[in-house]
Order: structure tokens, then C-alpha cells, then sequence
């Protein structure tokens, strides 16, 4: 009942004028915040990748999006979450510490400050302290810190900073987190780690890939050290709900392939591009259990000081295949690889040959002599119950081209899957770029080549054989009789 009704007598008696206008006020001061940008914010039209950020409690949280894909908009809405303290995932604190930091000062102004001023409501500013320009419209100059009224009690401030200003300009802070809008340079970004220790804080950044297979790839996308706190999410136009496909079309006919990827799918480029962009998330699922009828093969490019990769292939009756397991580790020996094979194998109760042994593809440079010339690698795996075969086809182009045909055939679903605790194929394929001329690049491929290895010895199983004639097969066994003359 509104209280309009109620101070007319509906409801038992009119009500004291003073309660009656405090109510009026309250009631209009929903109805202003309601109509609020802040308010509206994922109400009715649900950006679902935004939603899954501020969902995330990662403390490194990072989105990679194409220009309009929303990326922006979800970061200053986590900021002023955070600083008010009305975040609805997060454990919401009073008298938050905070840095924005954008690429330059004009950046600021014209993307995270106004960001953040238009979901920003007024009367939460407790004050403005002035760059350029007047307090009383800081719209229009650069603001140095916003003070804001947190709901705990007390102020959180929100300090915006300049990537140009240098790393110099970042020491000596406390804060609760940091949120980068775009890219940072690589000290600027370890300094601000350095910033949100004490407080155990967190970070997070938005921002479109426009520099390469940089830092951020490596240390972030790649996550090279394997943290368990860094999180990535893509954003591109499709995902925005406020975007037409009839704008989406016409945004994507005029732009190059190459500007497509990072200005609308925020994806990482190299010169050459991605060998595999036929990967996506529907070539990974969660694991289940295999029958021992499908156990097919294990595949190994060993490695010594670089990594050794061993992965176990699974192929149901309709031939789709399944990366079911991973053994990824560098600087061990063949005793502490061949064990880990072995213990995995069992663990999966995976197939023998009549020997007992565990039989498996290898790089055929396993037979080669080891640093102490007495015995290959390949022998060495022997000795410890492992087949190995070193019959691989190691051709790279052809071998890329049988995997992109499983990945994505050119009709129907997927053939080839990878399960999602094999990180580090996956890893490994979302990184794998080509380099120079039909080669890729030589880095972080050890999973890569055993695909191939694996795909290939696959493909010559598989293809048809011509049938041999009663007469070539006679004389084949006349050879024989003869020890192999002729």
C-alpha cells in the first residue's frame, strides 16, 4: 500500500504528517535509484560473461574483449561495488583503497572516469580532489580521487592512475585492489602486485589484446607458473546483448581477419595467426569414465631438461577420439617418467600388450644415443616396461592438417576431444602459432608434436590398403622361404 493511501486513512487511521512525508521521501528515493544506471545494470537483458567476472572470487581475475563486447562496463561496475560495499558475491568491507589505472590520462577521462561517473551515483561522492578542472563538473577534467561513501561507515577512495607517468608514480601504497583498464607495462603491473599484499587484495583487468604474444600471454592467458587465482574470460560482440547481429554484420565486413580477432573476439595475434583456430570449448569436456575397449594409445615427445609429454588416447565406436590423461613435467629423468607412465597406466587400468608392457608412440630421435653413449632413450623406457615405437610420422604439415579436420570437420560435430584436466594441451593448443612460412612456432609445443605423432599413426592404421593379389602374396612368401633374397 502506498503511503498516499495510508495518509488518507486507508489502512486503520491517517498517520502523523512527519512519518507520512519521511515514507514519501524513502519511497522516491527507490523510485530515483530504480531508473539509476547501477540499478539497471544486467537487469532484463543479461550479459552472461559479465555476470561470471563479478562472480569469479579469483584474486587475478582478467577479461579479454574486442571493443563494445562490454569489458569496460563490467569493470567500473565491480569498482564502485567494491567501493560502496554492496558487492553481491564478494565479502564487502568499510574504507576500501583503490587504484583504476589507464594507459594515459586522456585515456582516463574519455573511458575508465566516465565508465564510472555514469553508474556512479552523485550523491554517494563524498568528494572529488581535482587533476585538471573544476570538482563541480568532473566530467569534464581529469580526476585524481573520488571519495566515496561506503555503506559499512567510513569513505573508500578510488585514485585513478596514469600508465605514463612511470613506475615511480606506484610505490608506496595499501590497497584492497586495482582494476586495469587495458593493458599495463609489465613493472607497472608487478609494482601494483606489490601494492595489494599486505591487505591480501586482488587484481582485475579489462582490456582488447592489441600488443602481440606479450607478457600478458605468457604470464596471464598461458598462466606460466599455474596459479590457481589467475582466471581469464573472452568477451566479443555476440556476447553483448545490446548489440544487434544486423550491427554485428556490418561491423565485421569491414574489418580485416586479423583486426576481427582482437577488435572483436579480444583474442591474442601473432604474425602468422594460430595454427588450431578451429579449437574452441566444444573440443573440451569433463572427464568420464573410459571403457578398456576404447584404450587405443599413449603418445610421448620426450624431454629431459624441456618438458616430456605423454598423453593416453581413448577412440569410441564411431572413431571420435579423447585425450583422457596427461603426464607433463620437465627436468626428470627417464626412471621418474617411465614410473609416472606406469602408475597412470594402471590408474586407468589402461591396455597391455602380451608382454605385460605398456606400449607407447615416441619422437623417433629416442634412438638416439644418450650424454653417456651407452644406451638411446627409447631402450632406456625398455628397461622399464615400456614398448616403445619409434615408426612416427613427423611430418608437420600434414600432420597439422589431419588434427585441424578432427578438431573441426567440415560437417558435423567434433571428432576430437580433450579432457579438462589435461591443462597443459589445452594450454598448449590455445597458444600454438604459426611462425615463419608453414612452420609454427618453436615454443611450448611438446604436446603438440605427440598429437601429431598420434594423429598421424592413426591415419596410416586406418587408411585403406589396397588388397594384394594371390600372386604378390605368393611371392612375398617365397621371399620369405628364401631369406629374404630379392
Amino acid at each position: 500500500m502506498r503511503v498516499s493511501k495510508l495518509a488518507a486513512g486507508g489502512g486503520g487511521g491517517a498517520w502523523p504528517r512527519e512519518i507520512v512525508e519521511r515514507i514519501k521521501m524513502i519511497e522516491g528515493e527507490q523510485e530515483r535509484r530504480a531508473l539509476s544506471p547501477l540499478a539497471r545494470y544486467n537487469k532484463g537483458k543479461v550479459h552472461l560473461k559479465q555476470m561470471a567476472f563479478h562472480r569469479c572470487l579469483k584474486r587475478n581475475r582478467w577479461v579479454f574483449g574486442g571493443n563494445r563486447s562490454g569489458k569496460t562496463e563490467c569493470g567500473a561496475v565491480e569498482t564502485i561495488w567494491l567501493a560502496r560495499g554492496i558487492h553481491p558475491f564478494r565479502r564487502n568491507r568499510a574504507d576500501i583503497r583503490c587504484w583504476v589505472v589507464s594507459v594515459s590520462q586522456q585515456v582516463q577521462r574519455e573511458v575508465a572516469q566516465q565508465k564510472i561517473l555514469h553508474y556512479l551515483d552523485r550523491s554517494w561522492i563524498a568528494d572529488v580532489v581535482m587533476q585538471s578542472g573544476s570538482k563541480s563538473s568532473p566530467d569534464y577534467g581529469i580526476i585524481d580521487t573520488l571519495h566515496i561513501h561506503n555503506v559499512f561507515g567510513g569513505v573508500s577512495t578510488i585514485t585513478f592512475k596514469s600508465c605514463e607517468s612511470g613506475r615511480d608514480k606506484f610505490q608506496g601504497a595499501s590497497l584492497d585492489f586495482v582494476w586495469f583498464d587495458e593493458e599495463p607495462p609489465r613493472d607497472i603491473y608487478e609494482e601494483c602486485r606489490m601494492r595489494i599484499l599486505d591487505r591480501q587484495g586482488h587484481i582485475f583487468a579489462t582490456m582488447t589484446p592489441l600488443n602481440g604474444l606479450n607478457w600478458v600471454y605468457d604470464e596471464i592467458y598461458m598462466n606460466r607458473h599455474r596459479s590457481d587465482e589467475v582466471w581469464c574470460e573472452f568477451m566479443e560482440w555476440s556476447d553483448n546483448p545490446y548489440l544487434s547481429a544486423e550491427e554485428i554484420r556490418l561491423m565485421s565486413e569491414s574489418m580485416s581477419a586479423d583486426a576481427l580477432e582482437s577488435r572483436r573476439y579480444g583474442r591474442f595475434t601473432s604474425v602468422g595467426g594460430l595454427v588450431y583456430p578451429e579449437f574452441s570449448e566444444e573440443n573440451i569436456v569433463e572427464p568420464f569414465d573410459i571403457p578398456p575397449s576404447w584404450h587405443d594409445c599413449i603418445s610421448v615427445d620426450p624431454g629431459l631438461n624441456n618438458p616430456l609429454s605423454a598423453h593416453w588416447y581413448a577412440r569410441d565406436p564411431d572413431g571420435n577420439i579423447y585425450v583422457v590423461a596427461e603426464h607433463y613435467q620437465a627436468k626428470r629423468d627417464v626412471a621418474f617418467h617411465a614410473r609416472r607412465i606406469l602408475e597412470i597406466s594402471e590408474r586407468l587400468g589402461w591396455v597391455r600388450d602380451r608382454f605385460g608392457r605398456v606400449a607407447v608412440l615416441m619422437d623417433s630421435a629416442a634412438n638416439q644415443r644418450t650424454l653417456s653413449g651407452l644406451k638411446s632413450v627409447a631402450e632406456l623406457f625398455a628397461e622399464q616396461g615400456i614398448s616403445v615405437n619409434t615408426r612416427v610420422d613427423k611430418g608437420v604439415f600434414a600432420g597439422i592438417s589431419r588434427v585441424k579436420a578432427l578438431l573441426r570437420p567440415a560437417e558435423g560435430m567434433p571428432k576430437l576431444y580433450i579432457f579438462a584436466n589435461c591443462e597443459n594441451m589445452i594450454r598448449e593448443i590455445k597458444g600454438y602459432y604459426w611462425g615463419q612460412g608453414d612452420s609454427p612456432v618453436k615454443r611450448d609445443d611438446h604436446a603438440m608434436d605427440e598429437l601429431r605423432y598420434y594423429v598421424s599413426n592413426l591415419y596410416e592404421r586406418t587408411s585403406p590398403r589396397a588388397e594384394k593379389s594371390w600372386v604378390e602374396r605368393d611371392k612375398e612368401r617365397l621371399i620369405r622361404l628364401r631369406g629374404g633374397a630379392r
